[in-house]
């Protein structure tokens, strides 16, 4: 017999993750509407945006506007990679940060252009000024379990990045699968080793969908006790940094998932795939997610 929790927290990374990096330019009233839409399902847990360069990122280029107009039910995230980004997240008001470091040295010099531990140096004082302003913040772990260039990671370097973090004090640790290889032992032991050696830090697992293997990974997290998951409705997103990334596991079907096992979320699920509906003529990828395409057919 399983051992699951009860209720878990979806955080919707849709509005950043998932349009960042596509190649049509969303134009901010269509953002807008989607991140309203995806409040109205319920979600109180979401990336809205990312305070980075317009000229390496001009799909965020309206970060500033975004977070104006948004109404901040629960915490909303943005991203901010450097301090540039951090100053400018506080002058908007954020309160809640997300910065990231990958676990391979490769993927942050392809990424950021410095090693791991150059990240982790840089960001150290990042974090320092974020806690001292009141500031929640979370650290995202790419690359936990696979690296596009150096296969796969030892999971003693993940756990040495996170309690690395830890030390630094942030609140929240988002553990991703960034390509998508991990198989649901690996999910299993990973969190379950992250659970008992950092009991005091939110835990939240993140899934891309490559292989089709997000769901059974998430179900391995749930049995590890892991009760946040990250998530994009319709499924969009991907790594423009690892070759062969498919987008987020889509925060629909897991909704319907945990619904079926009898775990509250709290998240509607039709009126997720209406927001899917919402942002899908202006985003490049077809749409296709197994809860969006019923949803689309009546079902």
């Amino acid at each position: 017999m399983f051992i699951l929790p009860n209720n878990v927290t979806i955080i919707e990374v849709g509005p950043r993750d998932g349009l960042q990096n596509d190649k049509k330019q969303v134009d901010t009233q269509h953002k807008l509407t989607f991140i309203r839409a995806l409040q109205g399902a319920g979600i109180t847990e979401m990336e809205l945006t990312s305070f980075v360069s317009p000229k390496w990122v001009p799909q965020m280029a309206d970060a500033k506007e975004i977070i104006a107009k948004t109404q901040h039910i629960g915490r909303q995230f943005v991203l901010a990679p450097n301090a540039k980004g951090a100053e400018l997240a506080l002058e908007a008001g954020v309160r809640s940060i997300a910065v990231f470091v990958g676990v391979s040295n490769s993927f942050n010099e392809k990424n950021i252009n410095r090693t791991t531990a150059k990240s982790m140096e840089a960001l150290q004082a990042v974090i320092a000024t974020l806690k001292a302003a009141g500031v929640f913040v979370r650290a995202c772990i790419s690359t936990a379990f696979y690296c596009p260039y150096e296969g796969k990671i030892n999971p003693e370097e993940t756990l040495a990045l996170c309690h690395w973090f830890a030390a630094f004090g942030v609140d929240e640790l988002s553990v991703a699968d960034t390509i998508g290889m991990a198989n649901p032992q690996e999910s299993y032991d990973l969190f379950k080793t992250l659970k008992e050696e950092l009991p005091n830090v939110l835990l939240t697992a993140h899934f891309h969908d490559t292989r089709k293997m997000a769901m059974a990974n998430i179900f391995a997290a749930l049995q590890a006790g892991i009760d946040r998951f990250d998530t994009s409705a319709g499924g969009l997103g991907g790594c423009p940094f690892a070759p062969g990334a498919t987008g987020n596991v889509a925060t629909e079907d897991v909704v319907h998932m945990l619904d079926t096992l009898g775990i509250q979320t709290g998240v509607d699920v039709k009126k997720v795939c209406e927001a899917v509906q919402v942002i899908a003529p202006y985003v490049s990828r077809s749409i296709d997610t197994g809860m969006y395409r019923l949803f689309l057919n009546g079902q």
